[in-house]
């Protein structure tokens, strides 16, 4: 079923629609001659670690570089290495609450892995791998899979204590670069250790 429209209200209609199509128009064409001027949308900055808009209505937070986060490339070498640097966080308590010994690690300055021998000494950036010893037993593994996360499960309950070394691939330890955590661990049910 059709409805004849009033010319008058059919060119009022065909002029509000063409208004809208222009102001919309108007915003695309901006939109397009900004990003087809000669200047990027984003200069780095002297500081790295900052991104600087051109626009100058553009609020942005700091933003961190990717070196920054995720460390040099691996594609040139590091000249002047700056010394590797290992961080571990206290037991995770739910861990514990299980007999299960988890901790957070990171590390600075060293990419963490598998890979060993004396040719690898000479790597740019520095490889290496942790060391993990528990309960000052005579034995150790190398653990060199970088999952952030150590992950020791079973415990009896008592207190223990968990040394973790960050070393090289011929296995020295890195100077001062030795966490010991001690901990204990409550009773619980052994139902699932892990």
């Amino acid at each position: 079923m059709s409805e004849k429209i009033n010319p008058l209200r059919r060119r009022f209609l065909g002029i509000a629609a063409m208004s809208i199509a222009a102001t919309q128009l108007g915003r695309f064409g901006s939109a397009i001659a900004q990003s087809s001027q000669t200047q990027p949308k984003e200069t780095a900055t002297t500081q790295p670690g900052t991104v600087q808009s051109t626009d100058p209505n553009a609020s942005r937070p700091f933003t961190r570089s990717a070196r920054d986060i995720r460390g040099a490339s691996p594609y040139l070498p590091i000249k002047n290495e700056p010394a590797p640097k290992l961080i571990v966080d206290p037991p995770i308590p739910e861990g514990l609450a299980q007999g299960i010994f988890w901790t957070q690690y990171r590390v600075e300055n060293l990419r963490i892995v598998p890979v060993f021998g004396a040719g690898a000494i000479q790597t740019s950036p520095r490889v290496g791998h942790l060391h993990i010893t528990v309960d000052d037993l005579p034995w150790w593994w190398a653990d060199a899979s970088d999952t952030n996360t150590i992950d020791i499960a079973g415990l009896p309950p008592g207190q223990h204590k968990v040394k973790i070394e960050l070393v090289d691939p011929n296995h020295k330890v890195f100077p001062g670069q030795v966490v010991t955590l001690t901990f204990t661990v409550l009773n619980y049910k052994r139902a699932h250790a892990h």
